[in-house]
């Protein structure tokens, strides 16, 4: 019995029970489809916190008040040793500095915005005119203020595109030049931001409301000179551990801390949220991924049962074969292509599946999908594993049957 022979005969006796072997085969399709889907859904997830982090800029670090490094990680201090970043630290970074490109200080409180009639609570962001250079912003509509109108404490505001939709704003028009109150002081309109697009670790930039740094400290705050954070952007990606031991240096000086006492402050950088994203998403994909496998070996293990029932519904016909020449081998390898065919079409169908419904996820409920080609074949070569493994023991068992005892069998 020559190969094309032994293909046609497993082929054949797939299709004399295409219902039984459609069943047989949901077991892969299951299997295969969540695992591409889910698979998809964490490569999407991750490339999409990887790439709002990288936006930021690659050489943009962050300091935060309160928090020390101790061997290379962070903790909480205790309330002794806790130390608010001043605008005095601003200052003395922004003046004393060799290695770092530009300083921008925040002070941040969430405070009610009016415009007409309508109301919204946006956190209001107390900065500098270079916030968009630092923190890789454009300007959608208008403009940003200047360093003039921070130093004259100007009552100007640049709007984030979510705090128009907070407001039921359809158009950066209607609100451009147009006059709001923060906190019952009004503000003048001068720009709107583009969007940024998602959470970040500083927050949702799409949320904020900028205006400059003075006039939060004297008109809106109340905080005197007590400032949330200060994103630094160092020279180049070779130049952020010589800009980090010098931001740590003036930190400690005006912070008057001896040596051997530990930061009061935290400096971080983009590649230390970049890297515990990608590790937090790789194990939450290869968990997905591993729930969704067990499904395929629930597969393989219900092919090996209908292949156990479907050598014994075939007694006979096996002892005619062997009857009539066929080797042992023959009818070992035509069982073991009835189970590879069976895995193979099952992942082709569970393949297609997974594809098409990552693909109505991300249409249909915005969630990021991204199916990569080395899932694919990891679940196609998987499935076809699977039929060989799963195949082996029925295949043998039909091989192993004794030609006599075969043909009387009933």
């Amino acid at each position: 019995m020559l190969i094309g022979e032994i293909l046609s005969v497993a082929l054949g006796a797939l299709r004399a029970n295409k219902l039984r072997s459609l069943l047989t085969m949901l077991g892969i399709v299951i299997g295969v489809g969540a695992v591409i889907a889910m698979v998809a859904i964490g490569s999407g997830a991750q490339k999409q916190i990887q790439s709002r982090i990288a936006a930021l800029g690659t050489t943009l670090l962050t300091v935060n008040p309160g928090q020390q490094r101790q061997g290379g990680g962070f903790g909480v201090v205790s309330g002794t040793d806790q130390a608010a970043l001043e605008v005095d630290d601003y200052i003395a970074l922004r003046d004393s500095s060799q290695y770092i490109a530009a300083v921008q200080p925040e002070m941040r409180r969430s405070l009610t915005l009016q415009f007409g009639t309508k109301n919204a609570n946006p956190p209001i962001v107390g900065t500098t005119a270079n916030y968009l250079q630092v923190r890789n912003f454009k300007i959608a509509k208008g403009r940003m203020f200047t360093e003039l109108e921070d130093a004259g404490k100007r009552r100007v505001a640049v709007l984030g595109p979510t705090v128009l939709e907070n407001l039921g704003i359809d158009t950066p028009d209607a609100v451009l030049g147009q006059m709001v109150r923060i906190r019952g002081v009004q503000f003048e309109v001068i720009g709107i931001l583009e969007p940024k697009g998602g959470a970040s670790p500083f927050g949702n930039p799409d949320e904020n409301v900028l205006i400059p740094l003075q006039t939060a400290r004297f008109r809106t705050h109340g905080s005197g000179s007590r400032l949330n954070s200060m994103s630094i952007l160092a020279p180049t990606e070779e130049a952020i551990p010589q800009t980090t031991a010098e931001i740590q240096r003036i930190l400690r000086r005006t912070h008057r801390l001896r040596p051997g006492r530990p930061d009061n402050f935290r400096i971080s950088n983009q590649s230390e949220f970049l890297v515990a994203a990608a590790d937090n998403q790789k194990t939450f994909t290869a968990l997905l991924a591993g729930i969704a496998g067990v499904s395929l070996v629930v597969g393989g293990i219900g092919i090996m049962n209908i292949m156990l029932v479907s050598v014994t519904e075939r007694t006979r016909e096996i002892g005619v074969r062997k009857a009539l020449g066929a080797t042992k081998g023959m009818i070992l390898l035509q069982f073991l292509i009835e189970a590879v065919v069976l895995c193979i079409l099952g992942g082709i169908i569970g393949i297609l599946a997974g594809g098409g419904g990552a693909m109505a996820l991300s249409r249909q409920m915005g969630l990021p999908t991204s199916i990569s080609m080395s899932s694919i074949v990891l679940s196609f070569v998987f499935s076809a594993i699977v039929g060989v493994v799963f195949g082996v023991w029925p295949a043998r068992r039909a091989a192993s049957l004794d030609p006599i005892q075969a043909l009387r069998y009933e």
